[in-house]
């Protein structure tokens, strides 16, 4: 009686899943870098940022079927006791998948905030960018407020965004408000403490979207002092959330700091 010992041959689909897992992994792979390259393509301005945006809609899709793909090879490797499809195949579903994730992540932020992009504490006489106002391109927002629309809009979604009131002196307050924006990572574009005006500049980290604050802070009754905050963004509709949630950072850091 003979034994063969030979170890047997991978069949076709074993070979199938294999080369799916590999192609998969570098689809996976090609997906990810259009993703980030629609954010690094409108910084080095080689189209405009609503292209940018839009092409991170093909990336979702195409993520989306390459992590499909994936979980498929994933699937017949581990039938047909492949390990290296099973391996490759679950790299590339978790790229991908990752990959596809952000955009649709941000699509339902989208939808769960207002369409605006100019958040004030002060609806009624919001605090005004001077220096600011010579740093914007003739393409970006104007810095004059949205109007009645945005601030109607704004006490529906976000009512929490009020003045704040402090019991400390303007002139401490406006250091202690400085030091807040430079912990927050924010370039600060002028500091006017005879104006008690403080403005800033936050640049998001792919396409380098930059938002722009402006602090005002007035002396009030009973040595209390008052401040306001504006933040707006220089492009697009929505801002999604983000000014309204740098505000809350900085009033909360804010009053911590002056508690």
């Amino acid at each position: 009686m003979s034994i063969d010992a030979s170890p047997a041959r991978p069949s076709g689909v074993s070979n199938a899943a294999w080369a799916l897992a590999v192609l998969c992994l570098v689809l996976a792979i090609g997906d990810a870098i259009a993703g980030l390259f629609s954010g690094i393509g409108y910084r080095l301005d080689l189209w405009s940022y609503r292209n940018g945006l839009g092409a991170l809609r093909y990336v979702f899709w195409l993520a989306t079927v390459t992590a499909a793909l994936a979980a498929l090879a994933t699937i017949l490797g581990a039938s047909t006791g492949r390990t290296g499809a099973v391996v490759v195949g679950g790299i590339a579903m978790v790229i991908a998948g990752i990959t596809a994730y952000i955009p649709w992540n941000l699509r339902q932020i989208v939808n769960s905030v207002p369409p605006i992009h100019d958040i004030s504490t002060d609806l009624e006489n919001p605090p005004q960018f001077v220096r600011v106002a010579t740093l914007r391109k003739t393409s970006d927002h104007s810095v004059a407020y949205a109007g009645p629309e945005a601030a109607a809009l704004q006490k529906k979604g976000y009512p929490d965004i009020a003045p704040i009131v402090l019991r400390a002196p303007p002139d401490k307050v406006f250091e202690t408000a400085k030091a807040v924006l430079a912990s927050m990572a924010l370039q600060i574009v002028d500091a006017d403490p005879a104006q008690g005006r403080l403005e800033a500049t936050d640049t998001s980290f792919l396409f380098g979207f930059e938002d722009d604050i402006v602090v005002r802070i007035v002396a009030g009754a009973d040595g209390t002092s008052r401040v306001d905050v504006r933040s707006k963004s220089r492009v697009g509709r929505s801002d999604l959330g983000i000014n309204a949630g740098r505000i809350r950072v900085f009033t909360t850091t804010l009053r911590k700091k002056l508690a």
